[in-house]
């Protein structure tokens, strides 16, 4: 199968059924910071302390995890830069390694990884939100049957989640303009809430100062090493989802200056708020009364400012989920849209509505698997399964910048990573060993995510054997 950047370096002239370039570098830029900053931020410092009880570490972990990141986003910068077209990883990963490895990266990505995390992240809305309506909470079950040996329930937060699901994914089929609009409106407002959080609690809110020895607690030092290991996962997977404005490259102004750009002015912005908040956490709390606790932020503001902060904190995450929601809803229809105009998916998904110039299809067949995963329930099983399998693919297609430099010399590349060879090594060599701890720490989730990879073989070979002779030729 021949591709655009096989025939011509140049990126391919658009044509009548074709996504249009309307997002700008404030869009792009909201788009990273919003998927990126979901719940996670909210929740997971207080698991990190329980592995590392040391307030310097934590907060080396979560810089450390910002620089890798950043290394991370000014790879994929060079990517996005030099091949600015729908479908992101799938893309990159193609012209590097041919259609099979984007294909599997699609699969994976539909199957489960991006439909899974919409459902994950909507039924964490819908919990956030039962906390001011308790009669749609995750708390409360409509519905318990048997069901092949296992009993079934189905809450009433399930169905806000679909609700909410459906909801976004109309705005975004109905035009690239509301989905962008709600992603900007949730994430500013979303910032603000942070910046609120952080300004108040240094300036009104009952903190007290931070011991920033190595053990302030007493605990031994040895093993902290192996313990920082740990904890950095939980900071990377915090920090994942950048990538995904990638996806949107095809519908980027300038994408050659603005994607770059994004990336970078986002990553940097998030780096820098969740540096920010960790240390309000650790100036309202002491490192041993943050271990273990899951919803971390409400106990801080609560701490600082009293127990009215926690309605404060619940609605500052509905904003957040609801943003993180829609960038995903956004982004991900463009990677199996990119998929079905190579001939490997449904080639209805390659369609563009005529008048919204949205992947319409792509964006209801998302809607409608993502619902079907809430409703399942299986979401968050499956995703612990291809956990494995998507930190491949991101790596394979962090590698893949070497791999395009030797096989397109020529390609025009507006953007060069800055520090080549060293910062996109550092990004790879850091996926691998997250890789490889993944591996070793959850071995059959593991292997069982390389099982469902291993289905889409078959699958893609029965594309290729639909492809029509003048989709081959193209």
């Amino acid at each position: 199968m021949r591709t655009d950047y096989q025939k011509n370096p140049e990126t391919a002239p658009p044509t009548e059924n074709a996504l249009e370039r309307k997002l700008g570098l404030f869009d792009s830029t909201m788009i990273v910071m919003g998927i990126v900053i979901g719940s996670g931020i909210f929740l997971t410092t207080g698991l990190m302390a329980r592995q590392i009880p040391s307030p310097s570490l934590l907060l080396l972990a979560w810089i450390a995890g910002g620089l890798l990141a950043l290394a991370g986003a000014l790879t994929y910068a060079e990517l996005g830069a030099a091949m600015p077209k729908a479908g992101g990883q799938y893309v990159y990963l193609r012209e590097a390694y041919g259609p099979l490895s984007g294909f599997l990266f699609g699969w994976i990505m539909f199957l489960v990884y991006q439909t899974g995390s919409i459902a994950a992240v909507s039924v964490g809305f819908a919990e956030y939100l039962g906390y001011f309506f308790p009669s749609i909470s995750i708390q409360r079950i409509l519905l318990s049957a048997p069901v092949f040996g296992f009993t079934y329930t189905l809450s009433a937060g399930q169905l806000i989640a679909i609700l909410a699901i459906l909801f976004l994914s109309v705005l975004n089929y109905a035009g690239l303009g509301f989905g962008s609009l709600i992603q900007n409106i949730s994430t500013v407002l979303k910032i603000g809430a942070i910046a609120a959080l952080v300004v108040l609690g240094f300036t009104i809110g009952r903190g007290g100062g931070i011991d920033f020895t190595l053990a302030p607690t007493g605990s031994p030092t040895t093993g902290l090493a192996a313990a920082f290991g740990v904890a950095m996962i939980a900071v990377l997977w915090t920090y994942d989802g950048w990538n995904n404005i990638n996806f949107t490259a095809g519908e980027i102004k300038n994408p050659k200056r603005n994607l770059p750009l994004s990336l970078l002015l986002g990553t940097l912005a998030i780096c820098g708020i969740y540096v920010a908040v960790n240390y309000i956490y650790l100036y309202a709390l002491p490192i041993n009364e943050l271990s273990g606790v899951t919803r971390v932020a409400e106990k801080a503001a609560t701490s600082l400012f009293g127990p009215t902060a926690a309605s404060f904190i619940s609605a500052a995450v509905v904003i957040s989920t609801f943003g993180c929601v829609n960038g995903m809803i956004l982004t991900g229809p463009r990677v199996y849209y990119a998929m079905a105009k190579d001939n490997l998916f449904f080639r209805k998904v390659s369609s563009v509505h005529p008048r919204f110039k949205t992947p319409g299809f792509s964006i209801f067949i998302q809607a409608v698997w993502s619902c079907l995963l809430v409703f399942s329930g299986t979401y968050e099983q499956l995703f612990t399964y291809v956990v494995f399998a998507a930190l491949l693919f991101y790596l394979a297609a962090a590698a893949s910048v070497f791999t395009l430099r030797k096989k397109f010399p020529h390609l025009e590349r507006p953007y060069k990573v800055w520090g080549y060879p060293v910062v996109p090594a550092l990004y790879v060599l850091a996926s691998l060993w997250i890789l490889i701890n993944t591996l070793l720490e959850r071995p059959v989730e593991s292997l069982a995510g390389m099982g469902i990879v291993a289905l889409g073989i078959p699958v893609y070979f029965y594309w290729k054997k639909k492809a029509t002779p003048e989709v081959e030729k193209e």
